[in-house]
């Protein structure tokens, strides 16, 4: 059978790194084929390259698709052949309808006149095939990722796609959604559809896929099936060229006195004032303890995170913060600093960076004062700070004057940690900090919460990855619908015992 792609020999470089270093591609008909490997090893930038982000001679080597030699020089180019990409971040319109997303650029027209009707009547048909019952007029904006994410696909569907890629399609999406994603890849498949799947999931890549690319700093390491018997070890094993023979570091747990103490923590939605989001919630985290906050989506555990952290989130919030058992002023966010909170979100490259900056202004954004004389930034000491955090997180760059938007997944959230350590607080809330990053980076990651908890702060981890929490936590409070309905020590904790507590609570 004739491969539906080839890449082959793909070299791609950037000023100082080789980002692709002859990399090849097999994709056949009617496949699901995943790329893994960790942030950095090249995946996006071989995609990039296919779908005509990086058009024909900024790189060297050759596509072949259904047989044919292609040059593509845009990504219009790549469509009209039938390659479609979605990105992480999704590239559709919040506040055009769906048919106005799906047909945009490709309206149905006669004369400059565009038949709606026609649009909405394939929009239906579209949107059957996904799985969604929307009406074609819904915004965007009033969808859930997940559907979003359905929306993009049908939107490909539209351009009779052969080859669809998906960048990190369930980074951001729950369970239920995720299965559902996963599903219709399979129902694609068997309609002859061929799909390129980029996951750090490795549960999901097993689950769904056929054969799987590994890469590895720019290089093809190996192309291997996935049958039942592919372990994950094996995976882990070839994209990061070295045994993980544990997840998790250990923990030396030495724990203190309270750190962080909330008490009867009340909050309700920004716009619809009479729906409460958070409920009577108390928590406590130590000196040198991680707690993690376990929960599923739409639990409330962002929602309790950004209202803590300034009043960031909602209205009519109430309950008492004492740190280090003192009272604690949090209705803005530089008083939550001044108190010695801190609070990385779960969105960095929206809310966490300033991607189009460098590392150096980034890692001291959230405490100027500290590199400044007289209201005047001091460069030496800022490059002098910035340099530190670049060795002690081992952030990997060309130099802190790289743009943070040229930084792998895993580096970026490194320089996300640098900028809330160089504010010293007393409390660290992590909302999700490994989200969308590789199992290399995650270890290093988890080790760097390590030292903060060892070095006497409290650490306070939101994570939707119940393995994770049960893996880095001393302690887990476990959220449902806006309250706490469960704490355990994580020694005694489980993910059946949180999943029961979840589960309890709504019978209750």
């Amino acid at each position: 059978m004739q491969p539906v792609l080839e890449m082959k020999d793909i070299t791609k470089t950037f000023p100082g790194v080789n980002a692709l270093d002859n990399v090849n591609l097999t994709v056949m008909p009617a496949e699901i084929h995943a790329i893994v490997g960790e942030n950095g090893a090249g995946k996006s930038t071989l995609m990039k390259v296919l779908s005509g982000v990086y058009s024909h001679g900024t790189y060297s080597g050759s596509i072949i698709f259904e047989g044919l030699e292609r040059q593509f020089g845009s990504i219009a180019d790549s469509e009209n052949a039938g390659i479609a990409i979605i990105h992480q971040e999704l590239a559709l319109v919040p506040l055009l309808s769906i048919a106005e997303n799906i047909f945009l650029g490709q309206e149905p027209a006669r004369f400059g006149v565009i038949n709606w009707f026609e649009a909405f009547e394939r929009t239906v048909g579209l949107l059957k095939k996904v799985g969604l019952k929307e009406h074609p007029n819904t915004l965007v904006t009033n969808l859930g990722t997940g559907k979003q994410q359905l929306v993009e696909i049908a939107k490909a569907l539209n351009k009779q796609v052969k080859l669809l890629i998906l960048d990190e399609p369930t980074a951001s999406l729950n369970e239920t959604d995720s299965n559902a994603l996963l599903a219709l890849l399979e129902g694609l498949r068997a309609q002859g559809i061929s799909a390129i799947l980029i996951s750090h999931k490795l549960n999901e890549v097993r689950k769904v896929a056929d054969r799987i690319t590994i890469l590895r700093d720019g290089k093809t390491v190996d192309t291997i099936n996935a049958d039942g018997e592919m372990g994950e070890d094996r995976i882990i094993r070839a994209m990061v060229g070295r045994e993980l023979t544990d997840r998790f570091p250990a923990r030396n747990a030495t724990i203190g006195e309270p750190v962080l103490e909330v008490k009867n923590w009340n909050v309700f939605h920004p716009i619809h004032g009479d729906r409460q989001v958070v409920r009577d919630v108390s928590l406590t985290a130590r000196a040198g303890e991680v707690v993690g906050i376990a929960g599923l989506m739409g639990s409330g555990r962002t929602e309790l995170a950004m209202s803590l952290f300034g009043h960031a989130y909602g209205q009519k919030i109430s309950g008492e913060v004492r740190i280090k058992g003192k009272p604690a002023d949090v209705t803005s966010i530089p008083k939550a600093m001044k108190a010695g909170l801190a609070y990385a979100t779960e969105d960095r490259k929206t809310y966490g960076l300033v991607l189009i900056d460098h590392i150096k202004h980034n890692v001291t954004l959230a405490n100027l004062e500290d590199v400044s004389n007289n209201a005047v930034i001091d460069d030496l000491k800022e490059l002098g700070v910035a340099n530190k955090y670049r060795k002690d997180l081992a952030i990997r760059c060309s130099s802190v004057f790289q743009l943070t938007v040229n930084l792998s997944g895993g580096n970026q959230q490194k320089v996300v940690l640098s900028k809330w350590l160089n504010a010293e607080p007393d409390v660290l809330i992590l909302d999700e900090p490994t989200r969308g990053i590789d199992v290399g980076a995650k270890y290093e990651i988890y080790g760097i919460i390590n030292r903060l908890a060892e070095s006497g702060k409290a650490v306070v981890v939101i994570s939707s990855e119940m393995p994770e929490l049960l893996g880095i936590t001393d302690r887990v409070y476990v959220m449902n619908e806006g309250r706490f309905v469960a704490e355990m020590p994580t020694k005694e904790a489980s993910q059946e015992k949180i999943m029961r507590a979840i589960m309890r609570s709504w019978e209750n």
